[in-house]
């Protein structure tokens, strides 16, 4: 089989908010640098944000809150399994952010003393910097573009080369044609997101979720697979949407005044959203429909929620509504939990990475949800994007090009082409609904070790069958086979550390009926999941990182 070869310095797998905001930052540091980048969609509109933002989560404006603060914060709402570097750095170059965007000609909106208009979005201080800008991933491929970066659309990674202990590059291929490219590279950012599309969603549609759709766990597998040690993949998480429309809502109604009700109209959150496990707890009691109130609120208010929602955000929402002749100041609009996902901007999975991005493999670092910095969101994705792309910079600069390991290309190339040629029973589409239906019964809270590893009984059947018994008509289809089986493979990532962490915490993230206390003295810590010898898992437990010191294995 025939590819394609080229070489790079800094090669972007996803060119989502951290991939091209590293891409970005390595030329503006580099002008000379050849930076690449793999996207499985679209460069201008791939990624969890797809077009525009409202807001930044996290920004330690001078004034009004500290890196300290935020740290604080985020050491409270994920209950202590938190390292103190990646946080601390984050919020610290936060509003070094904010300034740089808004160069870019951002809209960061003023109240009536000239500050930055912020929200409370955190249990502790105002870090919410509101922000208008409806084509911000645009706005941003467009740049990355112009400084020199080389973009392959449409071009799913499969699989990382290696050179000894150090990264080497990666294989992709195009989802359209099926051409195989094959990039050698001194460094690689791992930047594709989490698993969004992981259990089913209420709706039953495979494609109707709240995050990007092709984001199917293809950073943690290929990772994993090339030693990097993945953490937080036990807590599967669900957020409170829009009812059939999985929409943003939540933070954009309360943090300007909106209530969250139960049946009883008993106000479980308003002001803030930093505590939303209670939201989850009501639902699972039966003490549902939950509702968000916005009728007491001023009508300027409601017009600027209005504005967000319909303009900054998706403007679908305003069709939806009206077609469900929901209006703001009477009707109450009804919340349902999303499908669980496997992320680390709204949730805590993706790999350990320090205060530098970088992962336990020298040269391979991980930015935006798929690596695991407590809550990150797009602040997050931004500022380790940045750091990524410096440091990036500094390590292409002090090594050569490495090794080009013709056998493992080799390898996948003969897979990869009896792949393309599987003409089984099983459409791929039926077999993602059945995987993704047992994730739904077997992997998410409430957990025990008898469902979890029924799961993971499950997985091997599913796998067989998809390595064997399925139907590739196409590049379409030969795409869909990787990604069903990455989403497989995710779901045992998560199983396992969910089996090994035997307590509950971080609320219907995870609970477990035989285990159903938190347990600070044996389980505050870290559940590191890495490759062992014939494919295996291997869950450790690490110490949380309090300050900016080496891990420790428990």
């Amino acid at each position: 089989m025939q590819y394609e070869r080229i070489d790079a310095d800094f090669l972007i797998i996803g060119g989502g908010s951290a991939g091209c905001m590293a891409a970005i930052r390595a030329l503006e540091s580099n002008p000379k640098l050849k930076v690449v980048i793999f996207e499985k969609s679209d460069l201008k509109y791939g990624g969890s944000i797809a077009r525009g933002m409202d807001a930044l989560n996290i920004v330690a404006i001078p004034g009004k809150a500290t890196p300290e603060m935020y740290v604080d914060a985020i050491t409270e709402s994920s209950l202590g399994v938190c390292d103190y570097g990646p946080s601390y750095v984050m919020a610290a170059r936060s509003f070094e952010l904010l300034k740089k965007l808004e160069s870019w000609g951002v809209y960061f909106p003023k109240d009536e003393k000239g500050q930055f208009k912020t929200l409370k979005y955190h249990v502790k201080g105002e870090f919410q910097a509101c922000m208008e800008e409806p084509n911000l991933k645009v706005m941003i491929a467009q740049r990355a573009t112009e400084l020199g970066a080389k973009t392959y659309n449409h071009t799913m990674v499969t699989r990382l080369l290696k050179d000894g202990d150090r990264i080497a590059g990666a294989i992709g291929f195009n989802t359209r044609s099926g051409r195989v490219v094959v990039c050698r590279s001194k460094t690689v950012l791992l930047s594709n997101g989490g698993t969004a599309r992981y259990s089913l969603p209420a709706s039953d549609y495979h494609y109707g979720l709240f995050d990007f759709p092709g984001n199917t766990g293809d950073g943690y597998i290929a990772g994993f697979d090339a030693g990097a040690g993945l953490t937080g993949m036990e807590y599967t998480r669900s957020s409170m949407l829009i009812k059939d429309a999985s929409m943003p809502l939540l933070a954009v109604t309360v943090t300007r005044g909106g209530r969250v009700l139960d049946i009883f109209d008993n106000i479980l959150m308003e002001n803030e959203v930093g505590r939303r496990s209670s939201m989850q707890d009501v639902f699972a009691k039966g003490n549902y429909p939950l509702r968000i109130r916005l009728s007491h609120l001023k009508e300027e208010t409601i017009k600027e929620i209005e504005n967000v929602l319909f303009s900054t955000e998706r403007p679908v929402q305003e069709r939806f509504f009206k077609g469900r002749r929901v209006d703001f100041r009477k009707q109450d609009i009804e919340l349902w939990p999303t499908e669980c996902q496997l992320c680390g901007g709204h949730g805590l999975s993706g790999f350990r990475i320090n205060e530098k991005a970088e992962t336990c493999v020298p040269g391979l670092y991980a930015a935006g949800d798929v690596a695991s910095v407590p809550q990150q969101h797009l602040s997050g994705a931004f500022v380790f994007g940045e750091i990524a792309g410096e440091q990036a910079v500094e390590f292409a600069a002090a090594h050569d090009q490495p090794a080009f390991d013709a056998d493992a290309v080799e390898s996948f190339l003969a897979e990869h082409e009896r792949r393309s040629k599987m003409d089984g029973e099983i459409a791929l589409p039926e077999l993602e609904h059945k995987a993704r239906r047992l994730i739904t019964d077997y992997t998410i809270s409430p957990k025990n070790h008898l469902k979890l590893t029924r799961w993971l009984e499950w997985s091997e059947i599913l796998k067989d069958e998809l390595r064997g018994n399925v139907m590739v008509r196409n590049g379409h289809d030969l795409a869909l086979m990787y990604e069903v089986e990455n989403i497989i493979r995710s779901a045992d990532l998560s199983a396992t550390a969910a089996r090994f962490r035997e307590e509950s915490r971080w609320g219907s993230a995870h609970k477990r009926f035989d285990f159903p206390e938190r347990d600070d003295v044996n389980w505050k810590c870290h559940v590191v999941l890495k490759k062992g010898a014939d494919d295996a898992i291997v869950p450790s437990k690490v110490r949380v990182q309090n300050t900016m010191q080496e891990e420790v294995v428990l």
